[in-house]
């Protein structure tokens, strides 16, 4: 029996994930904030009993280094070193640069990738010792470029990216891989109230704001793909047995990861700009 842990299982992308992999014969180590509610829900998506040894709930709460500490001893004493860790839980800010709080910012980076770090570093010696696992990233589109509106998140994706690809050079002698899975748009509370906006819409970057909520809402509206469609690639995604793996979901991530390989800089931030409705260079110049 293999054992994935799937980091904010309780909703969203880890709860179809862990669903899905749980029919097909994994235990799942479900590790989550609110393991009650989260197992609750786990059992309604997967019809697994309340004592079914194959759904193991795991408190952990990635901004708290002693949760992190508790969670690693916990997996381990459950199920011994696991197959598979998912980093998946995050968190989202909307806001310029400028206007975004430096809590924000450390929420983020500690949740995005700090939490992610620490928790990997505390479960490494098992799977080292055991010569076998795979250790699966959950970018996104602003981790292959930064995204206007939302540099917080960019950023923290983006150095989550840069720590897997170091890693990856690592761990490899040892027989463990990673793979980086960049997501497109789904339909999680990530893109709904969940997410804080620390945007000042009546301010100086009321003009920038206007352009990406439009286009944004019209393309969530018209594209953003049901969890399921996750799913069914992270179940293809742990399989890799290359030493790093890059694999995009959706269209959306693939289309933004090719342009972004292939054509210029400059170029890339024209296109992004047009494509969201910014206004243009010098058109807020001393307003």
């Amino acid at each position: 029996m293999r054992t994935i842990v799937i980091t904010g299982a309780s909703r969203g992308l880890g709860l179809a994930s862990s669903a899905h992999l749980y029919k097909q014969g994994w235990r799942i180590v479900a590790a989550m904030r609110s393991v009650d509610a989260g197992l609750e829900r786990l059992r309604a998506a997967t019809g697994a009993s309340v004592d079914d040894p194959r759904l193991v709930g795991i408190k952990l709460d990635l901004g708290d280094s002693s949760s992190i500490a508790q969670a690693a001893t916990d997996i381990v004493e459950h199920v011994g070193a696991p197959d598979v860790i998912v980093h998946n839980a995050g968190l989202a800010a909307a806001g310029s640069a400028e206007e975004t709080p430096m809590e924000a910012w450390h929420q983020l980076f500690a949740t995005n990738l700090f939490g992610p770090v620490e928790l990997t570093k505390a479960l490494l010696p098992a799977m080292r010792k055991k010569g076998s696992g795979r250790i699966v990233v959950i970018s996104s589109q602003g981790g292959i470029r930064g995204m206007p509106g939302i540099s917080t998140y960019s950023a923290s994706k983006g150095a989550l990216e840069r720590w897997a690809e170091s890693m990856s050079q690592e761990i490899a002698p040892f027989g463990l891989g990673v793979t980086i899975l960049v997501t497109g748009t789904f339909k999680t509370e990530i893109l709904t109230e969940q997410t804080p906006d620390y945007g000042d819409h009546n301010g100086p970057y009321a003009k920038v704001y206007e352009g990406i909520h439009t286009t944004g809402r019209e393309f969530v509206d018209k594209n953003a793909a049901p969890p399921e469609k996750f799913a069914l690639a992270l179940s293809a995604a742990i399989d890799d047995d290359a030493p790093i793996r890059r694999r995009t979901v959706g269209p959306d991530a693939a289309g933004l990861y090719i342009m972004a390989r292939l054509l210029p800089g400059n170029l890339v931030h024209k296109i992004i700009r047009k494509a969201m409705k910014l206004p243009a260079q010098n058109a807020l110049k001393n307003a």
